[in-house]
């Protein structure tokens, strides 16, 4: 045994006359008929007539044409994906015996477009305290390790992640770094440790070879470099803890430590304060019971005031003030969520909150915490209201559509429109910063072979932006007051990371870049069938290294079993129609969590809501599908830093041709970039 070695507002009114007819409505509704009123709507089924469906997953009873998918076995997007998980088992045995439906299918029914799927969802409302008593069965965990060695993929560096923990400090930790690690390969029944190789990498994830296997792999294993048991070399010495070599290989030399000495002279190893490293980059500065204002769900042209309920990992619970049962998950620096008055400072529209006064403990969150956007000069060659553009649809983030600037509001801030979906009433418009990187110049989904997804009803086909300005009388905004940074983000095509589900942004899950242009990444749900894919920025703050979910203790969800998913068996496989917009009819209100399909067959998804209100500890164990706070870094550690070069003038000249090549280099706009 060894003693180891050196080495503007608004209020949210209803007017009497809206009451009034709503009221008369459910008169002149027989009685015979279970009623369902929900969200100012009303909504009639005949019960145990032809055209039901019931859900394979949550139980519920719905119109059957309401229902997701060709084959009309779930109620929703979410109950299909959570069919493949191992929840499915003991949510489907438990409906088969007749008992409540799971806490998940709860509270999927206080969503507002589930209520009309269930002609029964007041008994099952009342049964939900019943559903919530029952005890769950905890996920087992992901074995990222197996699945990059069967897959023979790589992770994405932390490096790429400048919001993640140890992002910024990661330093030149690479293959052939030693550290200390506690040796499993022992009989003793003390904790002991031995020096071990990083093989390979993968976000905090690294396989690990104890020193002296030398090509013997047989003893190889994946760790989670963050976690407290990993330690520089030299930790053991100074901590007065055993160094033990394996059993395996204990009698190969008959005095390791000179074969240490050689073997170590010379290596690289952890920094010495990496772990006090760690702990400082786990510490988040959103406190519960900070008060925040956020987009609203049931309206995306408004926010609302909003309370830290959660913390995990720099990911925020918020509920909203006046309904603390309605909540979501968005990370601290996502776009969605600003400092108490912002709205009122740009002119954004704003829901008073029903709660006259701050309850105990309540405290506007300060705001030097929230991310701050880059300042922009609005003169007059900015954009106009009535500009066209393109712009990735925040209700469905696999799409890129045409849009328009609705209304230009101050601090560089553009309320943008989906052509041939806006509500009358414009309550489906959205905010997107002037700088944001889901915001493009007309024709950049051509130039970039991308698919357009073009207004709802336009039968022109296939669209051609020339003809559709001059059919609508508008103007392209100019190219030169877009986004034109590329930062040097260090992403590949195949490389594997964990993602948030934006449709359901509780849900962080295994996932892949399938493809890159420039800034903007393609993620692909693995598992899950392209439909699903998202358009991310490379900057995002919902996409995290490998291992991010075990340092942080968020439930990581896994692919999706290829067997398990809603495929049909006999309907012949169809090519994919062109993604169409249903618009909102005036005065109702859609909710941005969970949206039904269209009759053309374009998915609608979330934007940042999400019903469930429980933390992310689930019981399902599949996808339920589917700017970075800098911290210091020491002096002895190197940083991958991002380019940025000022670009070569404000006008662009669009060429022919696609852009499909991983382009990190700054300097230029991502519309086009010659090899």
């Amino acid at each position: 045994m060894f003693d180891g070695y050196d080495s503007c507002s608004e209020e949210s009114t209803s007017s009497s006359s809206s009451e009034d007819s709503e009221d008369d409505v459910v008169r002149s509704i027989p009685a015979s008929l279970p009623i369902i009123k929900n969200n100012g709507q009303v909504y009639t089924y005949p019960d145990g007539k032809a055209g039901m469906a019931t859900c394979e997953m949550c139980g519920m009873v719905g119109v059957r044409d309401a229902f997701y998918s060709k084959t009309k076995r779930f109620c929703s997007v979410s109950c299909s994906r959570s069919y493949s998980s191992n929840s499915k088992k003991a949510s489907i045995l438990a409906r088969l015996q007749g008992k409540p439906p799971t806490k998940k299918a709860k509270v999927l029914q206080k969503q507002p477009l589930m209520a009309k799927l269930a002609a029964y969802a007041q008994y099952q409302a009342s049964q939900q305290n019943q559903a919530k008593s029952k005890s769950v069965v905890p996920a087992e965990s992901f074995d990222w390790g197996r699945y990059i060695c069967s897959s023979n993929t790589v992770g994405a560096p932390v490096s790429c992640f400048k919001h993640a923990p140890m992002g910024t400090c990661w330093g030149d930790i690479k293959e052939g770094v030693r550290i200390e690690v506690p040796n499993s390969d022992t009989n003793l029944s003390t904790k002991v440790y031995w020096i071990a190789e990083i093989i390979k990498l993968a976000g905090f994830k690294a396989l690990l070879r104890y020193e002296g296997f030398d090509n013997d792999t047989s003893k190889d294993f994946w760790c989670n470099l963050c976690i407290p048991e990993v330690h520089p070399v030299g930790w053991c010495a100074s901590s007065s803890k055993p160094l033990v070599p394996p059993k395996s290989i204990q009698h190969k030399y008959s005095n390791w430590k000179p074969v240490l000495v050689k073997r170590l002279t010379g290596a690289k190893t952890l920094p010495t304060d990496f772990t006090a490293k760690v702990r400082e980059n786990m510490q988040f500065p959103f406190k519960k019971l900070m008060r925040v204002e956020v987009v609203d769900k049931n309206y995306l042209c408004r926010t609302r005031v909003a309370l830290v309920e959660q913390v995990i990992g720099g990911r925020l619970r918020l509920v909203y003030e006046d309904d603390g049962l309605d909540d979501f998950w968005c990370h601290m620096y996502s776009p969605l969520i600003h400092n108490i008055g912002w709205s009122r400072s740009i002119g954004h529209r704003f829901k008073r909150s029903d709660v006259p006064k701050k309850a105990e403990g309540q405290v506007d969150a300060p705001t030097q915490l929230f991310q701050k956007v880059k300042d922009v000069e609005q003169s007059e060659e900015w954009f106009k209201d009535g500009m066209k553009l393109e712009a990735i649809d925040p209700l469905n983030l696999s799409a890129i559509c045409v849009a328009t600037v609705k209304k230009v509001l101050a601090d560089g801030y553009l309320m943008i429109g989906i052509d041939g979906s806006e509500a009358i009433d414009g309550s489906d418009w959205f905010c997107y910063h002037a700088m944001s990187p889901s915001i493009f110049p007309v024709g950049f989904c051509e130039i970039n072979n991308i698919e357009l997804t073009p207004p709802k009803g336009y039968t022109k086909l296939p669209f051609k932006w020339f003809d559709y300005l001059r059919e609508t009388g508008s103007v392209a905004a100019p190219v030169k007051l877009f986004n034109k940074e590329v930062p040097n983000h260090g992403f590949r095509i195949g490389m594997k990371l964990e993602a948030v589900d934006l449709m359901e942004p509780r849900l962080v899950c295994v996932a892949t870049v399938t493809r890159i242009v420039h800034r903007l990444l393609r993620i692909h749900f693995d598992g899950w069938e392209d439909e699903y894919d998202q358009w991310v920025d490379c900057e995002s703050p919902d996409l995290y290294p490998v291992g991010w979910c075990q340092l942080t203790g968020y439930q990581l969800q896994p692919p999706a079993s290829q067997s398990n998913r809603d495929t049909p068996l006999s309907v012949p496989k169809q090519k994919k129609k062109t993604p169409q917009y249903k618009g909102q009819k005036k005065k109702r209100k859609i909710p941005v969590g969970r949206r039904p399909f269209s009759q053309s067959g374009r998915r609608r998804s979330s934007f940042s809501g999400d019903e469930e209100h429980s933390p992310p500890t689930y019981c399902v164990q599949g996808p339920a599908r589917p700017r970075a706070h800098l911290h210091p870094i020491h002096k002895s550690e190197s940083l991958l830093r991002m380019k940025e070069d000022p670009a070569d003038g404000d006008e662009f000249t669009f060429t022919q041709g696609t852009s499909d090549q991983e382009s990190n280099g700054s300097g230029s706009y991502y519309i086009k970039q010659e090899p």
